[in-house]
């Protein structure tokens, strides 16, 4: 009989409950969940900001790293390692913040060796979405001797992870941050610099002056904007998020006329292979850069006050769910 932290559209919202097995979603593959971690829309849901979750009851958390304990599904069988992330789970689908869950095979990939279960989460989608950056960055043409490389909400979960990632493949990064308390960790993680965050809210010209090869976004917003104009000839810039702003207020002048290049990245709806071959790329880095990541542990009577705390920006790096604490 699982726990899982319930969402109700009633008060309290969010509330730890104990599970009958039947109550469980009659899905393909059981997994006993050993890790999930929070991320940003994990607390909007959570707190009931924006409109992440429609259907009611469901049980939140959009990752989750476990050991299959039943399938019937001949792509998976009991005690393989397994990570979920993205698909609709904790959103549409009933997710990880719980010690058990039903899902589809397709939602699952192979944990690579030596990655632990635990390891995986402290990447979850926002060490995966960071990966997809770098591969689309450097698929694009991106190479470690163009130029400096910006990376905005760096003291973020995808922002951190890029940080960390980039300078290992050799990058020169410039972080951006609205924490300056969190400096000192960002230059352990390999930023070459610091930026204030407020150095690049204010509404710029459609081009300024030439800066960056490349970047990553998880802000959007005049942020994305001001990047975009700074941009030098045939600079690369990831988009992975909003946490800014859902609008971006530019124009095509960085586009024709310095041939910038706005990639997209995805970490929903992404293919099998490609999703695990950034997980097998991600089971490659050094632990090295496991330990400097700053992580906050807690159990899923711990979920709702973090969920506030993240909204609040009064955490950084990564928060672990174990829901068995």
């Amino acid at each position: 009989m699982p726990r899982a932290l319930m969402l109700h559209d009633d008060t309290p919202r969010a509330r730890l409950e104990t599970l009958d097995e039947s109550q469980l979603p009659e899905r393909a593959v059981r997994v006993a969940i050993d890790y999930s971690d929070l991320n940003y829309k994990d607390a909007m849901a959570v707190t009931g900001q924006g409109k992440i979750v429609r259907d009611y009851p469901l049980v939140p958390g959009i990752d989750f790293a476990g050991t299959v304990t039943a399938s019937t599904d001949a792509r998976f069988a009991a005690d393989d390692r397994v990570i979920l992330t993205g698909w609709g789970v904790g959103e549409r689908h009933w997710g990880g913040f719980a010690e058990a869950m039903c899902v589809d095979a397709d939602w699952l990939v192979p944990c690579p060796q030596p990655l632990s279960t635990r390891q995986a989460m402290l990447f979850g989608t926002a060490g995966l979405t960071a990966m997809l950056s770098v591969m689309r960055l450097k698929e694009a043409g991106l190479a470690p001797g163009d130029g400096p490389v910006a990376v905005t909400g760096a003291s973020g979960g995808v922002g951190s992870w890029a940080v960390s990632i980039l300078a290992h493949e050799g990058f020169e990064i410039h972080a951006i941050t609205g924490k300056p308390e969190q400096n000192a960790w960002l230059e352990a993680l390999g930023a070459h610099a610091i930026l204030p965050r407020a150095d690049f809210e204010a509404r710029g010209r459609p081009l300024e002056s030439t800066q960056w090869a490349g970047a990553v976004d998880t802000v959007g917003g005049q942020i994305l904007a001001n990047l975009l104009a700074q941009m030098r000839y045939s600079g690369k810039v990831a988009a992975v998020g909003l946490a800014g702003d859902a609008a971006l207020p530019t124009t095509v002048m960085p586009f024709i006329l310095r041939g910038v290049s706005l990639l997209g990245v995805d970490s929903v709806y992404i293919p099998f292979d490609r999703r695990r071959a950034a997980w097998q790329r991600i089971a490659a880095l050094p632990n090295a850069l496991l330990s400097h990541m700053h992580v906050e542990e807690a159990g899923l009577d711990d979920v709702t006050d973090r969920a506030q705390a993240m909204l609040e920006g009064r955490t950084y790096g990564r928060v672990l769910i174990d829901p068995r604490r």
